[in-house]
């Protein structure tokens, strides 16, 4: 169970393109199931992620704020809630800082990303229930940030901009490693989604690897609908792992910055 929602969280902020679009008020909400060959697919967990802007010491941030947990039914099994927690600067469009709280079952773990673009430097500290605090600083390209950061990465492409089959990286920041996240656009597809209705969609191939190279395992490799309008939401998600699949969906969503024009029925 933990593997599943906090690989589902994950594949859920690494939506990866070239621009970005934060609108205060926005508010998506997914449900996260697992299908197996001799299993049902069967709803497991939940995922918000929600934008607001802020300010602090004179400056003015978007903050978003992605929460994934287990439902009520499945809680007294493994009880899972994690948080991630971002702020973008509103005049560069660069994160500057990043916070992740997550609590599964009897393990917790800490991790708090601080950036200097200004030095081209990411400096991380994480600590978890049983390990003290550890840090490290990074270099950064135009191209790193954050897992949630990258999730907004797609947000203001405009389709026209994608070239089907042709490959592209980008580097999100994992506490002390930097992994490179590789992507294709595999063209237009209209996509039935749970409960919400056919929707046109952009789809993409995804794949997570690592500092050293691509190596794939567990999770790594995934599949992303994005809603074809000026949206560009994520509305469905599909990863394979070691025994069946894992899959996230919109189940909701409220107040977006246009009208969702993909929704066909």
């Amino acid at each position: 169970m933990k593997k599943l929602l906090s690989t589902c969280i994950l594949v859920l902020f690494a939506a990866t393109a070239v621009a970005q679009l934060y609108h205060p008020g926005e508010q998506l909400f997914y449900r996260v199931s697992y299908k197996a060959k001799m299993f049902p697919n069967t709803e497991v967990g939940s995922v918000e992620v929600k934008t607001s802007e802020e300010r602090s010491d004179g400056r003015t941030f978007y903050k978003v704020v992605g929460t994934g947990r287990t439902l009520p039914t499945y809680r007294w099994f493994f009880n899972l809630e994690d948080t991630y927690t971002v702020r973008i600067d509103t005049a560069t469009l660069r994160p500057v800082r990043f916070d992740s709280d997550l609590r599964e079952g009897d393990y917790t773990f800490e991790s708090h990303y601080r950036y200097d673009w200004s030095d081209s430097l990411v400096h991380t500290r994480w600590s978890s229930r049983k390990r003290p605090e550890r840090t490290k600083s990074m270099a950064l390209t135009s191209e790193s940030m954050d897992a949630v950061s990258l999730f907004f990465n797609l947000r203001s492409a405009e389709a026209e901009d994608f070239r089907i089959g042709e490959p592209a990286t980008l580097q999100m920041v994992l506490q002390d490693t930097i992994r490179r996240l590789h992507y294709r656009y595999l063209g237009r597809e209209n996509k039935k989604i749970r409960n919400m209705g056919r929707f046109k969609t952009l789809k993409f191939e995804c794949q997570l690897g690592t500092t050293e190279g691509f190596s794939f395992t567990d999770g790594t490799i995934f599949t992303i609908w994005i809603s074809d309008d000026a949206n560009k939401i994520p509305l469905y998600i599909e990863s394979p792992v070691k025994v069946g699949s894992i899959q996230a969906y919109i189940s909701g969503y409220k107040d977006l910055k246009y009208p969702l024009t993909s929704r066909t029925k």
